[in-house]
């Protein structure tokens, strides 16, 4: 009986943790949000409204952290203008933002694609696939295993990119908290 108690406990444990991590990170509640439904939204296996809340979350943290620098009294709105491209990410990285975060595995030319003044520059990956998910492009998903007259797609196409969001805004959310929690001491 102990036994079980216990692996019930640390459970119940285990899915708190998992709940309150992305309102623990000191992000706001204008951002965490989006980051707690993603990660609600997957455990539902709701894939696409994963991934979107995700994006979301990283560019409205983004957003509310670069307007609360130029503004720290208090931000009413944010510039339409500056949506989560290169440009936007160039100017976190030079505000001290830790964008490195958001490279996926393997684009170890993240910064270099930030910095490009190439015409077209690359993307970095998080800016391409926020681009391609937020105006529905879901092309690249779509399985072709079955051969060119068997494609399909369902929202499950789409599990290991939600997977792949989940830990990035893992570790986006805490090194962010962390920058923040560092600026607000500095105030």
């Amino acid at each position: 009986m102990n036994e079980e108690l216990n692996a019930y406990l640390a459970k119940v444990r285990s899915e708190h943790s998992e709940r309150v991590y992305f309102f623990e990170q000191g992000l706001g509640a204008e951002v965490h949000w989006f980051f707690a439904q993603g990660s609600e939204a997957l455990k539902a296996e709701l894939y696409l409204p994963a991934c979107t809340s995700f994006l979301i979350g990283i560019e409205a943290s983004i957003r509310v952290t670069m307007a609360q620098i130029e503004n720290p009294i208090q931000v009413t709105e944010l510039d339409p203008y500056k949506i989560l491209n290169n440009k936007l990410l160039l100017s976190a990285h030079k505000k001290g933002l830790p964008v490195k975060l958001l490279a996926f595995q393997g684009e170890d030319n993240f910064i270099e694609k930030i910095t490009s003044t190439a015409k077209p520059s690359p993307y970095a990956e998080i800016v391409r696939i926020r681009h391609n998910l937020c105006h529905g492009n879901i092309l690249e998903y779509v399985n072709t295993e079955l051969g060119e007259s068997n494609t399909f797609f369902t929202p499950e196409c789409c599990r290991a990119l939600a997977l792949t969001l989940l830990n990035i805004s893992k570790a986006w959310a805490f090194g962010l908290g962390d920058f923040r929690k560092k600026l607000n001491s500095k105030s």
